[in-house]
């Protein structure tokens, strides 16, 4: 018998669930493994600014924890269990959090961003060390970094072999259901801080109506959204997805990212309606899950190589000749450079916290590559501005836009802003959404304003330069200046 422990006390000693980016009760293996304890679960939610540092998150991203953590909130509650809120650094929050209530284990979901492998070691060693089980669970991968490698050992570094070894593995477990909770409420008493004073919300400006509009966190949420994709958007996927003016895509990335669904549920979801083969009736399935993967794949490489977040994974691209241009920065975060399948991609993602992924690439190459800003600054915007800023997904896209990162698209590959505009919104009816002062050029003139006789711009009352702006820069002009750029780095 452990001192200060009566007999029989020490098995009715709550553990503690640590919820981080796994916001959901079903196929929730930490969860699952604490209620089949059979002792009281006290679940546990941290706002760990501190340990976050630059990585903590963006404005969009509170938003969006606010409302995912209410709706996890209700659903405990309607387990009979209470959500514990803090804040602070995690160790200490936790040590407390044990001492308290007498905790013997914590459980958690493994986390695999850099600063949170490193806290999470520092914590683990420290409550095993005084006597606290520590058990840890795989909730946001389909397979773990480690599991999958070249033959010779090594992380692969593009992402057609990778996704075909993981095609060849042994397929994901199958999702968990919803635990059933035996053991007494624990958490009833437990003194807890309340959303409200996390400051989460934007208030002075409250500038959040469009993601309002937009959407709706949590887990129920995210299971309508799939169900929903499956029965309308799957099958014609592979055809439409990269057209932003319809409805052809997921948007399952927030939920992804904040854990509300897993990987494996929707992994399972799609084998459950097809077997995914080579079949024409399977493209759409087929690509589904090959977007999924390039989810894996940027997890997997910013587990091996943590310094994605910030420096090129081409060693050559540090000496790329990048320019400090602050108002080009501007314009292009404001979506005014001018050309409106950019901007309209861009006021998207500040309207909705979201973008489609085509125009994640067309505006990532217009800043990298026609205003020759450091991929970093790009990053930052995004990772302040979407509600599914991912440091993996984030550092891994923008990377691979600019050339300098795994699987790269070459640096000399410049989407052009025109005929992207024209090939993947040919009616322009998403500019027309986003940029509304164009609503009224004919398609013809829609994705090139600056071309359009003064007499079409008259009738559309279009004024540029004061109602929408001129090109911030002219193609041919920037594409010649990128490839000169990247001549400066090529031999690297």
């Amino acid at each position: 018998m452990t001192a200060g422990h009566p007999t029989g006390a020490r098995d009715l000693a709550p553990v503690i669930v640590w919820f981080r980016q796994d916001l959901r009760l079903s196929d929730n293996p930490a969860l699952h493994a604490a209620a089949a304890a059979g002792r009281p679960v006290i679940p546990l939610y941290i706002l760990d600014r501190e340990s976050a540092g630059a990585w903590a998150p963006g404005g969009a991203s509170r938003w969006w924890l606010h409302h995912s953590l209410e709706a996890l909130s209700r659903s405990l509650a309607s387990q009979g269990l209470r959500l514990v809120l803090r804040r602070g650094a995690a160790g200490p929050v936790l040590e407390r959090l044990i001492a308290e209530t007498g905790a013997r284990g914590v459980y958690w979901n493994r986390l695999y961003e850099p600063w949170a492998i490193r806290r999470d070691d520092a914590i683990r060693a420290a409550l095993q060390a005084a006597g606290v089980a520590i058990e840890s669970f795989n909730a946001a991968l389909l397979f773990e970094p480690w599991e999958i490698a070249t033959k010779g050992g090594a992380p692969y570094r593009v992402f057609t072999p990778f996704w075909r070894a993981c095609l060849a593995a042994e397929p994901p477990a199958p999702p968990l259901p919803v635990p059933a909770f035996a053991g007494p409420a624990a958490a009833a008493t437990v003194e807890s801080e309340t959303l409200d004073t996390w400051a989460l919300l934007p208030v002075a400006p409250d500038w959040a109506g469009g993601l309002r509009a937009a959407w709706q966190p949590g887990e129920a949420a995210a299971q309508r959204l799939l169900r929903g994709f499956l029965e309308t958007g799957l099958a014609g996927y592979e055809a439409e997805r990269d057209r932003p003016d319809l409805v052809s895509t997921s948007r399952l990335s927030p939920y992804l990212h904040f854990g509300e669904i897993g990987p494996r549920q929707v992994w399972h979801a799609i084998y459950g309606l097809s077997a995914v083969g080579d079949g024409e009736a399977d493209a759409g399935p087929r690509k589904f899950l090959a977007e999924l993967g390039w989810r894996e794949f940027s997890y997997h490489l910013l587990h091996h190589f943590p310094d994605l977040t910030e420096a090129p994974l081409q060693p050559r691209f540090a000496d790329f000749p990048w320019e400090e241009n602050p108002e080009a920065l501007r314009v292009w975060q404001q979506g005014k450079t001018g050309y409106p399948f950019v901007d309209a991609g861009m006021r998207q993602l500040w309207q909705t916290g979201w973008m489609h992924n085509r125009l994640r690439m067309v505006t990532a190459s217009f800043l990298v590559k026609h205003l020759l800003i450091p991929w970093q600054d790009g990053a930052a915007w995004f990772w302040d501005t979407l509600v599914d800023a991912d440091l993996a997904n984030n550092s891994g896209g923008w990377q691979w836009v600019a050339g300098c990162g795994a699987d790269g698209a070459p640096y000399f590959r410049i989407f052009n802003p025109v005929a992207q505009g024209e090939k993947f919104d040919p009616q322009g009816e998403y500019v027309r959404r986003y940029v509304p002062e164009l609503a009224g050029l004919p398609d013809r003139w829609i994705h090139r304003p600056w071309e359009a006789p003064p007499e079409v711009l008259h009738a559309a009352g279009v004024r540029l330069g004061e109602s929408y702006p001129r090109p911030v820069v002219d193609h041919a002009a920037a594409r010649r200046a990128a490839l000169a750029a990247y001549e400066a780095v090529k031999g690297g």
